[in-house]
């Protein structure tokens, strides 16, 4: 077997499955392709892919419903694919736990650039670091641990997506200092995201409901500017 990281492409137009395909094979990643959300769902088990590209609109079940089946047994990085460009199907597609979304057409490397962004966060740490190496940030009920990807808060591992994570280390390892949403977008997604800075906000919503605020500390909005980890 290679070591190529796997790539599930699903989407009901042929031509654009095969050209994506095609980009990313020529990057040296292994791909597969479906073309409706029942059988996407089958693939995943089968071609257990490192990420997959995910189109809204697929014959039978959508490509939301595909993203719920997925992120309830998965936290593997989905980005979404779409001619719907409203800010609602974004943030819609982000809250269902989505890493990314692209509106269709999109420059394919662009979107090569952005798989490839989506990966190198979802695997941070190479095998050669040294384990004695960690990125830990501690406060009272709350263990935040960016070497190993973990959160224990109140005595309980906390599962999240890999920027969920990073975002809540990024602020909690700068406590009380404030960050806009721009900072952040460019901080934890690593490139120049082509959206609005609603995806922040998206994702503080997400920590926010699995963490609630503490009396010693707590995730604070700095209206019209943008966020920062408050220590009380």
């Amino acid at each position: 077997m290679s070591g190529k990281q796997k790539i599930l492409i699903v989407d009901d137009d042929e031509n654009i499955a095969e050209l994506i395909s095609l980009y990313l094979t020529k990057e040296c990643f292994e791909t597969r392709i479906e073309h409706d959300g029942e059988s996407a769902l089958e693939a995943f088990d089968q071609f257990m892919p490192d990420l997959i590209l995910l189109d809204l609109m697929l014959p039978g079940m959508d490509g939301y419903q595909v993203c719920r089946e997925i992120r309830a047994k998965s936290s593997t990085p989905i980005i979404m694919l779409s001619a719907k460009g409203e800010v609602f199907d974004k943030v819609l597609g982000l809250e269902l736990g989505a890493d990314d979304y692209m509106e269709k057409p999109f420059d394919s490397k662009e979107l090569v650039a952005r798989a490839k962004a989506v990966l190198r966060r979802y695997r941070p740490v190479s095998v050669e670091k040294p384990v004695n190496h960690v990125r830990k940030v501690e406060y009272p009920d709350l263990s935040i641990n960016l070497t190993n990807y973990s959160v224990v808060y109140n005595g309980q591992p906390v599962d999240m997506p890999p920027k969920e994570l990073e975002l809540l280390y990024f602020l909690a390892a700068s406590p009380n200092q404030v960050f806009t949403r721009e900072q952040l977008l460019d901080h934890i997604w690593g490139y120049e995201y082509v959206g609005d800075t609603r995806t922040v906000d998206v994702h503080i919503k997400r920590l926010r409901e699995k963490i609630n605020d503490h009396e010693s500390w707590r995730i604070s909005t700095v209206w019209g500017i943008g966020y920062k980890f408050e220590t009380l």
